[in-house]
């Protein structure tokens, strides 16, 4: 499979390299970052692309994608409802193209976001705290977002 990474050059898109060039059955045919042409994309012959770049650039990002018929799989935090709805509104355009949105990619946070949502039915109320360094680009975090929705 053709794999492009958006946000290459950042700290997550760096790890993303490596791992899909360390990957038997991918090959890494795009790394972009800001400033570079998507376009790049369409002429590797990109099949799906890996997204960790910046919720003010994601949504410009995956509608080229969908415009191109390009698979992806987004790390990018920042999705809340309107933005789940404008994605939901690309992707009527070629329900054809995937796209995958995930708010952590961490075994351990997927986990504690799942032992959270156990744990909460034995309890009057939970309080969800986070911690970030503070060039967070959002918060709270898509984790934590997520993490009250799981915890109703």
């Amino acid at each position: 499979m053709r794999v492009g990474v958006l946000g290459a050059r950042g700290k997550v898109g760096t790890e993303i390299c490596r791992a899909v060039e360390a990957t038997d059955g991918l090959v890494l045919v795009a790394q972009i970052d800001v400033g570079d042409d998507l376009q790049t994309l369409v002429d590797t012959d990109t099949e799906v692309v890996v997204d960790f770049t910046h919720p003010d650039a994601v949504m410009d990002h995956l509608e080229f994608c969908v415009a191109h018929g390009i698979h992806a799989v987004v790390g990018t935090t920042g999705f809340d409802g309107p933005r789940l709805q404008r994605l939901r509104e690309i992707l009527g355009a070629d329900p054809e193209t995937g796209i995958l949105v995930a708010p952590n990619f961490s075994i351990g946070a997927l986990l504690m976001m799942r032992f959270a949502a156990l744990a909460a039915r034995h309890f009057e109320s939970v309080e969800i705290v986070e911690l970030h360094h503070p060039h967070k680009a959002d918060a709270p975090s898509g984790t934590a977002r997520r993490t009250a929705e799981l915890v109703g």
